[in-house]
């Protein structure tokens, strides 16, 4: 492993003067990652980490929302999400992991501005239904309602200039630079206005066709997935349910074996070749699948390799959150200092 992908430290102040910052994260609540989550937002993440100065969050106060039952396994998924970023090239001296607990400021903040935001406004929001319907919700947590809120709090709490979400998120993002543009407009101009960053890509569909893959799903395959695995779930995938035999011609669109290879086969031209056999009924689904296996061996070796250096030493991984977490804070107590400042309650200078 090279000195830079195991030095724990942060980015100099004089490399991030010039670049805007960005924050975005995930909720620490399965132990993997898959290859969806990996097309989706990883690799855009690796890549934004040398333009953006970057904060990647690790939202377990968010995980609260609808979950509050058997948090003991918490820590542990902590620690393996941080091993996946640092994996797939998330560089923790370039970007500032943390985790969301370890900074109380932000609490602070989200009750700010939870008195600038109205009950109709926060019920407006559109994943809010979304996610009553899949935690089977008659009605929501006082915190499910707010989480857009709590989101806001985290992305203006480091100031944030841009929020790379998928469009699903983007009504998030809106409230956000709602909330800023109230607060400034009643405090002073404490906020950048942040937009949203929308991947180019679209979703990676599941294993089973389904339009989107999901960790609780059954239809994913997983950064930590070993080569048989994979094997067996490329072997099991959905293909054309019309195509009867080999000799028949099949749909390449919609077919999540060749979205896969679009994506993760880097010989354009044996996909090519692989699409216009098969829309002629000339290729078996078999030798397909057998080449899209080791298009995808050849991308999740290096990361395991790479994750089982990382997992081997456990208190290195840590070191990085505690130390990222840190300099989160220090631009918390900042931010709480100008909030204070501007609202008038930095009572008798204290």
């Amino acid at each position: 492993m090279s000195a830079q992908a195991t030095a724990v430290g942060q980015p100099s102040a004089s490399a991030k003067k010039t670049r805007k910052r960005i924050l975005t994260g995930d909720r620490p609540t399965a132990k993997s990652f898959h290859i969806g989550n990996y097309y989706g937002t990883l690799a855009n993440r690796v890549k934004l980490q040398d333009e953006y100065d970057s904060f990647f969050l690790i939202a377990d106060y968010h995980m609260l929302t609808t979950r509050v039952a058997d948090l003991e396994e918490i820590g542990k998924n902590i620690r393996e999400l941080v091993t996946d970023y640092l994996a797939v090239g998330i560089d923790p001296t370039k970007t500032t992991i943390y985790l969301q607990s370890l900074i109380p400021e932000v609490t602070e903040l989200f009750l700010y501005f939870a008195m600038l935001v109205t009950v109709p406004r926060a019920q407006r929001i559109p994943t809010l239904k979304d996610q009553m319907r899949d935690h089977n919700l008659a009605v929501p947590s006082y915190g499910l309602l707010g989480y857009p809120i709590l989101q806001a709090a985290d992305i203006l709490m480091v100031k944030g200039d841009l929020v790379p979400v998928g469009r699903d998120q983007e009504s998030h993002v809106e409230l956000t630079r709602e909330i800023a543009r109230r607060f400034n407009e009643l405090f002073g101009p404490v906020f950048p206005i942040p937009e949203a960053l929308i991947p180019e890509g679209g979703m990676l569909p599941g294993t089973d066709g389904a339009g989107k893959m999901g960790k609780s799903l059954g239809n994913a395959i997983f950064l930590t997935d070993d080569p048989k695995t994979v094997e067996k779930k490329v072997r099991g995938m959905y293909t054309d349910p019309n195509r009867v035999t080999a000799t028949t011609p099949g749909r390449v669109e919609g077919n999540p074996v060749f979205a896969y290879h679009d994506t993760f086969n880097p010989n354009k031209a044996e996909v090519d070749d692989l699409k216009r056999r098969y829309r002629e009924g000339t290729v078996r689904d078999v030798e397909v699948k057998e080449k899209l296996i080791v298009a995808l061996e050849a991308f999740l070796q290096p990361i395991r390799e790479r994750r089982a250096r990382y997992a081997a030493d456990p208190k290195a991984v840590e070191r990085i959150i505690r130390e990222g977490s840190e300099r989160a804070r220090d631009e918390a107590r900042k931010t709480l200092h100008d909030v204070r400042s501007a609202m008038h309650l930095d009572y008798f200078g204290l």
